[in-house]
């Protein structure tokens, strides 16, 4: 399941501080075992159930760098969009997201430099009201001056 603000471009001229897009996904064993098998991440903790118990998670969970994709997409769909080219990303994990789990991504802008097209998004994950994932991203937003 994926709920999803409008697709597009948001252009560095109509940006505004506290614009804020997200998205929606609930991650499947499916979206675990892809992203194990593209990344070649596959460690027995997002895996395999009866090692992933014995472990401080007490079952498996998702990949962190999954969860991480979730911003990425709302950048790159969302805000600013298409066009956009990140330049630098920050990340805490603060917990884990399992299988099944409906993860909200949120992008806020912070910081526009015009002079330069750089935005500076704060970005976090959520699962209900526990933020799994925080952190900043910086991106060369798309402009109308460069069509």
């Amino acid at each position: 399941m994926l709920d999803n603000l409008e697709r597009g471009t948001i252009c560095i001229e109509d940006l505004e501080i506290g614009m804020c897009r997200y998205l929606r996904k609930q991650v499947t064993d499916r979206d675990i075992e892809l992203f194990a098998e593209v990344s070649t991440d596959r460690n027995p903790v997002h895996l395999d159930d009866a090692y992933a118990m014995d472990t401080i998670f007490e079952g498996r969970i998702a990949h962190g760098m999954l969860t991480a994709g979730l911003i990425s997409a709302v950048i790159g769909e969302q805000l600013p969009g298409h066009g956009t080219v990140y330049l630098g990303q920050t990340l805490k994990f603060m917990a884990p997201v399992r299988p099944g789990d409906m993860v909200y991504a949120e992008v806020k802008v912070r910081e526009i430099d015009h002079s330069r097209r750089r935005v500076t998004l704060d970005c976090h994950c959520a699962v209900g009201d526990t933020v799994v994932l925080k952190g900043e991203a910086l991106v060369l937003a798309p402009s109308r001056k460069f069509d």
